[in-house]
């Protein structure tokens, strides 16, 4: 239980200085509410439109494909840190795991999954024959 105490003190003066600072500020603070107080802070910019807008399934196809190549940059690390334990078969393995990589990435890219905009748009997408 000696373990704990120090624990269970300084949970203590964390929550009430929280509580205390919260209390203070509701107590001390201004109340002087105007519209653009109110409005929601968007970077500095005024906000327009409605926030629940509909994005392009493009978005997240790329949000999908970042994702996957993320994970991969995040299993390098531990390659890299265990290289020399591993030697010439982790190697081997890692250049394996990147090929695979590769052949996905160029099977996305000719797929077209990576281009915006109309300029990339070509006769056979069914976009354009929507719109036709």
């Amino acid at each position: 239980m000696d373990g704990w105490l120090g624990f269970v003190i300084m949970s203590v003066l964390g929550v009430g200085f929280a509580a205390v600072m919260i209390g203070l500020s509701v107590l001390l603070g201004p109340r002087n509410p105007t519209p653009e107080k109110l409005a929601p802070y968007e970077c500095g910019m005024p906000a327009v439109g409605d926030a629940r807008e509909r994005h392009s399934v493009r978005f997240y196809l790329v949000a999908m494909i970042f994702l996957l190549f993320d994970i991969e940059i995040a299993f390098l690390y531990p390659w890299a840190v265990a290289l020399r334990d591993l030697g010439w078969a982790g190697f081997v393995q890692v250049l394996t795991f990147f090929c695979v990589l590769t052949v996905g990435f160029v099977y996305v890219w000719r797929k077209g999954v990576l281009d915006w905009g109309p300029v990339a748009r070509r006769a056979g997408d069914p976009v354009q024959k929507k719109a036709a």
